[in-house]
């Protein structure tokens, strides 16, 4: 078997081939699209970081590969949709630079509190500017950090150990946890208004896209401070580079950008903002790391063993392949429309599995579930295989239950969604012949969605005019309604729209519909 490494990682990662004499390694860098579809059907498993992207094309042509792994976390240079169809293995390695990025972030914000790199430069420049150069302490002020993951958790450790009060915004991690770990979880509006540094520490996901915007930083203290060492585009740059001309922003300290690589940008020029370029995993030890970790889970997929970090794939018994593929993507989607009802951090989900399906082994769909339920906000931190360990970290308890008895279909699975005995929220669905997927219930509301495209979800209270309202929102935004369906507990009581529409729908339509008298709640999901 051979493996193509196509970006330069650890020889220590390398090594680890060694242990297995049927496989061969071709190290081959910076080879063009063009040159890897001459030379990948010779191959069984390809290396990347985040140079090289794996693309349809490479993927189409390379009739042997069994797995493709990403020495890092992200997986954005690969097209995963591809891979999935193609029963192509992609697996990526979440933990092995996680204190290399947590350290760099205090490093980050020691330099902004510190002044550090402008005052060497001047030093450098011949200037003894003391006064000009007077900084703060980071000890009994307020940290908020947005992202609760690993990283999060780490810089919240270490931030306490500056004597800093931590607040946490993350929609999946309970009181308990957070009780345990000596932070205080607060509302997304509550931290900015609350914390003299702000930190990121998630994916970029079309939710967390533009996450802090000119609205945010209006929320914020006049002279706060912000990092980002996650991902470009969390913080709007255009909107931060004003909040820093205007004062309201004290300082800021970025190692990514929206485009990469960067090396010309309006915040260059701002002495308040400190930049460093893509440099949170960039540590001896985390590369190491890393590259340890892909070269074993490279191994795992070409020896037919199952892997601990896979992205798009999980494990399934060989045997049972054809009849679970239908219900793994039926529970991946019963897990993010779940988690679009999530009103706070969850603290149980309760899935049920009624009928013939009852009978299976379901751990695999029970770890797609809440793959789907966590993805969304967690992104390439969250996989088929470690969803259940991340959910049991963030104080999530996970329940399966099983019954060969079901009303009115011959399988059907739900899921049930928990806050602290605050709320709770349930969806059930089932496949039908030709593995078409449907959503059943929703709540107390019985439908019958197939969960495609572009969807709004709205409950309201039952009365004339409130589609034709909506459709009129819609419609001055160019936005088509493709279908609908209405279900209400009682005429002039509660009810339920989905419409599903041609396009996305952006924040502003979503805030506009939320703002009509008689709107519960509103939801926009795309499947």
């Amino acid at each position: 078997m051979k493996v193509l490494v196509c970006d330069k990682v650890s020889e220590k990662g390398l090594e680890v081939f060694k242990e297995y004499p049927e496989i061969e390694v071709d190290v081959k860098l910076k080879q063009t699209e063009d040159e890897i579809c001459a030379i990948v059907d010779q191959y069984h498993a390809i290396i990347v970081r985040s140079e090289t992207k794996i693309t349809k094309r490479v993927l189409e042509n390379a009739k042997q590969l069994k797995v493709v792994g990403r020495a890092g976390v992200g997986v954005d240079n690969i097209d995963v949709e591809t891979a999935t169809m193609l029963g192509i293995v992609v697996v990526n390695t979440p933990d092995g630079n996680t204190i290399a990025a947590a350290e760099h972030t205090m490093a980050m914000m020691l330099a902004m509190a510190r002044n550090i790199p402008q005052a060497d430069a001047s030093l450098r420049q011949g200037q003894w500017n003391r006064s000009q150069y007077i900084g703060v302490e980071l000890r009994n002020k307020t940290l908020g950090i947005i992202g609760y993951g690993k990283i999060g958790t780490e810089v919240g450790k270490r931030s306490k150990a500056f004597g800093m009060k931590v607040l946490i915004y993350d929609p999946f991690v309970t009181q308990e946890v957070a009780t345990k770990a000596g932070v205080t979880p607060v509302p997304l509006d509550t931290l900015l208004r609350e914390s003299d540094f702000i930190t990121v520490h998630m994916p970029l996901t079309p939710e967390t896209k533009h996450l802090i915007g000119a609205e945010q930083f209006a929320k914020m203290k006049d002279g706060v401070r912000l990092l980002n060492i996650a991902r470009g585009g969390i913080i709007d740059e255009a909107a931060l580079y004003d909040a820093v001309v205007n004062k309201k922003v004290a300082g800021a300290a970025l190692d990514v950008y929206e485009k990469e690589p960067q090396t010309e940008s309006p915040l260059f020029t701002l002495p308040e903002v400190i930049v460093t370029p893509h440099l949170g995993a960039s540590t001896v030890e985390a590369q190491t790391n890393v590259a340890i970790d892909v070269a074993h889970e490279i191994a795992r997929v070409l020896k037919g063993e199952p892997v601990l970090n896979a992205v798009n794939i999980p494990y399934v018994k060989s045997e049972q392949v054809a009849l679970m593929r239908p219900y793994l993507e039926l529970t991946e989607k019963l897990g993010k429309l779940a988690g679009v009802f999530s009103e706070g951090p969850i603290s149980a989900v309760e899935i049920k599995y009624l009928g013939e399906i009852a009978d299976y082994e379901c751990g695999s769909l029970t770890n797609t579930l809440l793959k789907g339920l966590l993805r969304p906000y967690l992104h390439d931190a969250v996989n088929y295989v470690n969803a259940p360990l991340v959910a049991k970290t963030r104080g999530i308890k996970v329940e399966e239950l099983k019954s060969s008895q079901t009303e009115d279909y011959t399988n059907q699975i739900s899921v049930t969604i928990r806050g602290n005995g605050q709320w709770e929220h349930s969806i059930a669905g089932t496949v039908f012949k030709k593995n078409e997927l449907r959503i059943l219930r929703i709540d107390q509301f019985t439908l019958d969605i197939q969960p495609t495209g572009h969807n709004l979800i709205i409950t309201h209270t039952d009365r004339p005019k409130m589609v034709g309202q909506i459709g009129m929102i819609l419609g001055d935004y160019g936005i088509n309604i493709a279908g609908m369906q209405l279900d209400r507990s009682e005429a002039g009581g509660g009810a339920m729209m989905i419409l599903s529409v041609d396009h996305e729908v952006g924040p502003e339509v979503m805030e506009q519909i939320k703002q009509m008298e008689g709107i519960h709640t509103a939801n926009y999901v795309a499947f």
